[in-house]
């Protein structure tokens, strides 16, 4: 073999350079799956959208035998996601144990009788898109092809899960939606009815925002935070409010850059590249000064 190339296996199986960085998984409690979640993620748009996405060959006839057939998949994956997320959080428990079997599924159950719900708020959330974009030709165009839905989607499911004390799964969801859509909205997030993201590209929604109804964000937009408080040992304290709240018929135009625990007052319009770190009254117009 190569010297060089046996240099560096020799290098990369040290175990000083290997124990930060390798996980031992025990072989009882199996990893969550990429694979399997963005399977569960395509069931659950077949749900939601049946006929845009899984079997177009929907009719009155089979459509409650298609999505049953679905839900019951949703149901069998998504237990074992679960316990491999429980036990990718806590290794000391035993992924076959009866209470985390149990636990489980009451989750799952939980999360499908959630999904009429899901269901309405991503419609409004397609019509928000229909309404406010002159390029669409129809709300189908939006469920079918919009990168915008296809990220809320995610988001809505993941967050769900969060609701439901599900760990890093809802996170996994959010960050294929990411890779997908260039669209990053982290599952704490809390979202209001009728939610439109226009274009998408680089736009970053933030753990602890809270956005409103009726809010429409284009490319580019950042609700982030403005700094992280440390604690006595220099690393950032998790886990506290730092992102901004926007409230309803918010429209934030594409690059600007939202910072802080700051509120963004109702009916405001922030346009293109425009920074904001302190509260905005209801009504307000930011706009560029003009040379």
């Amino acid at each position: 073999m190569n010297k060089i190339i046996q240099q560096s296996i020799e290098k990369l199986t040290n175990q000083d350079s290997l124990e930060r960085v390798c996980r031992q998984q025990a072989e009882s409690h199996p990893m969550p799956s990429t694979d399997v979640i963005i399977k569960v993620i395509k069931l659950l748009r077949a749900v939601v959208f049946p006929g845009y996405f899984g079997n177009s060959d929907i009719n009155p006839e089979n459509l409650k035998q298609h999505i049953e057939n679905h839900v019951h998949q949703i149901h069998d994956l998504l237990i074992q996601q679960i316990k491999s997320g429980v036990c990718f959080d806590n290794t000391s428990i035993d992924f076959n144990c009866k209470d985390l079997n149990e636990k489980a599924e009451k989750i799952a159950e939980e999360f499908i009788g959630e999904l009429p719900r899901l269901r309405n708020e991503l419609y409004k959330d397609a019509i928000a898109s229909y309404n406010g974009d002159p390029a669409s030709k129809s709300v189908g165009e939006v469920i079918f092809s919009y990168p915008g839905l296809r990220a809320i989607s995610s988001y809505r499911f993941a967050h769900e899960l969060l609701k439901l004390e599900v760990p890093i799964i809802p996170r996994i969801i959010t960050e294929l939606a990411h890779s997908e859509t260039g669209i990053d909205i982290h599952p704490g997030a809390r979202i209001g009815r009728s939610f439109m993201i226009d274009h998408g590209t680089g736009v970053v929604i933030g753990e602890t925002a809270v956005i409103g109804n009726n809010v429409r964000i284009y490319q580019g937009v950042t609700l982030g935070a403005k700094s992280f408080p440390l604690d006595e040992n220099g690393n950032p304290i998790k886990g506290i409010d730092r992102h901004p709240k926007i409230e309803d018929d918010v429209i934030i135009y594409s690059n600007s850059t939202i910072l802080g625990p700051i509120t963004i007052g109702k009916g405001t319009v922030i346009g293109g590249n425009i920074w904001v770190d302190k509260d905005v009254p209801a009504d307000s117009r930011i706009l560029q000064r003009k040379g």
